[in-house]
């Protein structure tokens, strides 16, 4: 049996600490905030309650493993799932509308020739063959396999895209995409929209972010009742009766080296901790930055992603009923000044007060430059939900704005980590479950797979699977 420190009480931490206490180890868990779930949290206040990170799961078969793996019981004992239907609404800039069916490529085929007409559907009806293609290609090695020694392989686009012109680049962005291959403002305002919820812009994404629409499209968008933070809490309980210790309000300020190897770590205050192993969940580029990882020249920090993008969340508490007809996810395309944002009204007596009020969740994608005017751009985040929400300005009660610096204060990094995405040279690919240093290992949504929820709970696995099959294993007796 080994002991095993873990950094960090985020989800793909946790999906860690929980699969190497199932296999024998002893698995201690120090948090520098008050709680659980990293980016997953939660914003309540009179009678409203809001997920202030992501709002839909995605791949719920990460976690159904997890489960299986973990305990006795499955997933659905320990949290109610329902596929969200139709997956979203879009409504563009010239208002146009189409609501695109839950995991049905025909269904989505037949919304958008009826919305933007004939032809529209097929145009991404081929479009997502392609992207199959590219799926295809990377599931394996960015999904499911620990990352190999050399990515360089991983480096090189991978999405086929049809063959231009002698006189034409190349298509090596996903905005060249949706301006060559889909042919529609709209069309190519769909996919784009795609790229800025996992926070890519698309003018930068490369053209393997065309696997982001193809998995919601293909596995679905579902719904955890109460929110995702419920399933933060069922993670949260499995590790527990997997007898997972967790130390809240107790941050780590150092991991401890010996022999050229992680032995521990330190903890503020100046206590020590042995460890045979350290797991560390939290975001790679402030483990650096705030020197928690001990180095001398900025090319011994190891490669992570830089998307340079946040998010902002603006929680709406409303006085009045949710209309019968209303759907859970819409997006509202960018017009003007007006970012493209994402709102949510899930319907669940959980997150209101009663049913005469709704809690409304609107989300957008910004760049993390430093003077942004957070309420400014929250009353055009407000304005454009407007067009999600009837009657929204007469029906706000209050609202609460999440702005890039709340989550740096809360997860250590301004950033939200993006998918791993192969082609771009490389430089969308997170850090690799192996650190730099033995014995130190990397978890959630910075390493590798990375990104996203349910890739933060694949992480977990790889992690755990490194030790688990003997690793650079050194155990206490």
């Amino acid at each position: 049996m080994a002991r095993i420190v873990v950094i960090g009480a985020g989800l793909g931490a946790m999906a860690a600490a929980a699969r190497l206490a199932v296999a024998g180890h002893r698995v201690t868990v120090y948090e520098q905030g008050a709680t659980y779930g990293g980016a997953v949290g939660r914003f309540a206040r009179d009678g409203f309650a809001f997920d202030t990170g992501p709002g839909l799961l995605h791949l719920p078969a990460v976690y159904r493993d997890l489960f299986v793996k973990t305990g006795k019981e499955p997933l659905e004992e320990c949290v109610a799932l329902t596929q969200v239907d139709p997956a979203a609404r879009h409504v563009f800039a010239d208002g146009t509308r189409v609501d695109l069916p839950n995991a049905s490529r025909a269904g989505t085929v037949a919304a958008l020739d009826a919305a933007l007409g004939a032809g529209a559907g097929e145009r991404w009806g081929d479009f997502l063959t392609r992207a199959r293609e590219a799926w295809d290609r990377t599931r394996r090695p960015l999904l499911e396999e620990p990352q190999p020694a050399d990515p360089a392989p991983l480096a090189r686009e991978p999405y086929p895209a049809p063959k231009a012109g002698l006189l034409r680049r190349p298509t090596r962005t996903l905005a060249q995409v949706g301006a060559r291959e889909l042919r529609d403002p709209r069309l190519a305002a769909l996919l784009d929209a795609y790229a800025w919820a996992y926070g890519f812009d698309p003018a930068d994404a490369p053209a393997s972010a065309a696997v982001l629409p193809y998995m919601e499209q293909t596995f679905g968008s579902w719904y955890v009742a109460g929110g995702l933070r419920a399933l933060a809490d069922a993670v949260y309980e499995r590790c527990r009766k997997r007898r997972v210790e967790f130390v809240f309000d107790t941050p780590v300020v150092d991991v401890l080296e010996k022999d050229g190897r992680a032995v521990g770590v330190r903890l503020d205050g100046g206590g020590e901790v042995a460890a045979d192993h350290v797991v560390s969940g939290a975001p790679v580029p402030a483990l650096y930055r705030d020197q928690v990882v001990e180095w001398e020249r900025g090319e011994d920090w190891p490669r992570h992603q830089v998307l340079g993008t946040g998010r902002v969340t603006v929680c709406l508490a409303l006085r009045g009923a949710r209309e019968a007809d209303a759907v859970h996810r819409t997006v509202v395309h960018a017009e003007g000044d007006r970012p493209t944002v994402t709102v949510l009204r899930p319907d669940d007596p959980a997150l209101r007060p009663d049913a005469d009020h709704e809690s409304v969740t609107v989300t957008a994608t910004v760049r993390t430059t430093p003077g942004q005017e957070w309420e400014a751009f929250a009353d055009r985040m407000v304005e454009a939900a407007g067009q999600a929400v009837p009657g929204l300005r007469d029906r706000l009660l209050w609202r609460h704005v999440r702005t890039p610096e709340d989550v740096r204060r809360d997860t250590g990094a301004a950033e939200v980590p993006g998918p791993a995405l192969a082609g771009s040279d490389g430089r969308l690919l997170p850090a690799a479950n192996r650190s730099p240093l033995p014995g130190l290992y990397f978890a959630g949504g910075w390493s590798h797979p990375g990104g996203g929820l349910a890739h933060a709970g694949m992480s977990g696995a790889l992690v755990a699977g490194l030790i688990v099959e003997g690793a650079d294993f050194r155990g206490s007796q």
